[in-house]
């Protein structure tokens, strides 16, 4: 049975130097903590991603089964009610909210494991996308903790192609809204033209050309995660599946998590090998076929970087949205993923 909750740090202090006088983390748990508290893996998520979002990756008999391990999904600043642009008082509310880094996540996070849970010990920490920024930030900053880690269409830090997706698809079509107004809208609602402009620009630029080749069509075959449902065209498959997936955020938030994402650096401006080094955990780096974001000759790269890291090349017609399991082939070959690290 899954619970959710929320953990507050009272005066937390961010890497940019602001101070929030309570930071929220929300959280999502499935299965039972052990007695010796051994039994952890934790699931941090992905750019606008809420964690129950990831729990189709849950389930008895499978890798990330409740019934073993006690799995963690816990939120991150820009999507609440973790704390966020739109949920905060002022004098930090909306635009004024400091730019969060992914290392602000995980130091939060790791909080709420100490002194909430008393968790000390990971046996996986794993994510997809910005969660696999999360990961290698939790294998760099808390390396006794982390025994196993596994990136799965991800880096330690965005390329820069990545961080120009990331502006150009998620942040200028925000901030260039006419009902923008630097951040200080009165109704998020406003915005809905410039959202609606990020999800048809992540309809182009994430899935693969071969999801609209004429011969494929593999938007057909997806799913409405809503619904279940399948989509009637291409209008139909842009507007309830991306459209849908942007229109609920706030504009500010949206533009936090996508700020936070680019600054990614679990070196913190220095040497990128140096940090990687540190990294002690039993490690796996993934990367999908078609996958724009994390092209897969980009992880083998990061895999070399990190000592004892096994690599795969996992062949899917989905790319980066294969973490959605948008086809069974998708499940087998992330769930055999999972599957391998956790026997390491």
């Amino acid at each position: 049975m899954a619970e959710n909750g929320i953990f507050e740090a009272k005066a937390f202090v961010m890497r940019c130097g602001s101070t929030l006088s309570s930071a929220s983390l929300s959280y999502r748990t499935h299965g039972n903590l052990n007695a010796d508290k051994s039994n952890v893996i934790l699931f941090p998520g992905f750019l606008g991603g809420i964690p129950e979002a990831l729990e189709l990756w849950i389930g008895e008999g499978r890798p990330l089964d409740p019934s073993k391990y006690f799995i963690i999904l816990p939120g991150q600043f820009g999507i609440p009610p973790s704390s966020s642009p739109s949920n905060t008082p002022a004098p930090y509310n909306g635009a004024h909210f400091p730019q969060a880094r992914i290392a602000d996540d995980i130091i939060l996070q790791e909080r709420m494991l100490r002194e909430l849970f008393g968790i000390t010990e990971l046996q996986l920490v794993l994510g997809w996308s910005v969660g696999a920024l999360q990961t290698y930030e939790w294998a760099v900053r808390f390396p006794a903790m982390v025994k196993r880690m596994a990136s799965i269409a991800g880096a330690p830090k965005p390329s820069a192609w990545t961080k120009l997706w990331l502006k150009s698809v998620v942040e200028e079509p925000l901030t260039t809204d006419p009902f923008w107004a630097n951040g200080n809208y009165t109704d998020n609602a406003l915005l809905q033209a410039g959202k609606r402009q990020v999800g048809h620009l992540a309809a182009l630029t994430l899935p693969p050309k071969i999801f609209y080749r004429v011969d494929r069509e593999l938007w057909r075959t997806t799913m409405d995660p809503v619904t279940g449902a399948g989509f009637a065209s291409v209008n139909d498959f842009v507007a309830r599946f991306w459209e849908a997936f942007w229109l609920p955020h706030d504009a500010n938030d949206l533009v936090l998590q996508s700020r936070k994402a680019q600054l990614a650096d679990p070196a913190e401006g220095g040497d990128i090998a140096d940090a990687l080094a540190k990294i002690t955990a039993k490690a796996s780096i993934a990367a999908l076929t078609g996958d724009a974001m994390f092209p897969p000759d980009e992880g083998a790269m990061d895999a070399a970087a990190v000592a004892g890291a096994e690599y795969a090349h996992l062949e899917s017609d989905s790319g980066h949205l294969a973490t959605f399991s948008l086809t069974p082939n998708d499940r087998v070959i992330i769930d055999a993923v999972i599957a391998r690290i956790l026997s390491r």
